[in-house]
């Protein structure tokens, strides 16, 4: 923590520290009060209350949130852009590859699990 506020107080490419002070907040608001319920909501609606598929399913769209909030800054930049070695890759077409393979997973998990019992 100290070193952390010591760059955030000493580092020329932080002109105003208030502002990452904004951010932060606006970071919190944003996990709490919109990721959070909406996560909620959906495993509410799509995950059954009991059942096999349940841990798997939880984990599984769990992880593809994840996967989306971490790709949702590249997926949405405007293309082209001015310097095209910026982002160079096919964002959304990497984004549906990783939640497919997240879906996959999931799904043999769901199998290796309804074996088991």
């Amino acid at each position: 923590m100290g070193v952390g506020l010591s760059i955030l107080l000493t580092d020329p490419y932080i002109r105003d520290p208030w502002d990452v002070v904004r951010w932060l907040v606006g970071a919190v608001l944003l996990h709490d009060g919109v990721l959070v319920p909406i996560t909620l909501a959906v495993g509410a609606l799509l995950v059954p209350r009991d059942g096999p598929w349940r841990g798997p399913l939880r984990a599984g769209l769990f992880t593809a949130a994840c996967l989306t909030v971490v790709a949702l800054p590249a997926i949405l930049t405007p293309r082209p852009a001015a310097n095209p070695t910026v982002l160079p890759l096919d964002y959304v077409r990497d984004w549906l590859v990783a939640v497919g393979v997240v879906a996959g997973v999931t799904g043999v998990v769901r199998v290796l699990l309804g074996r088991r019992r």
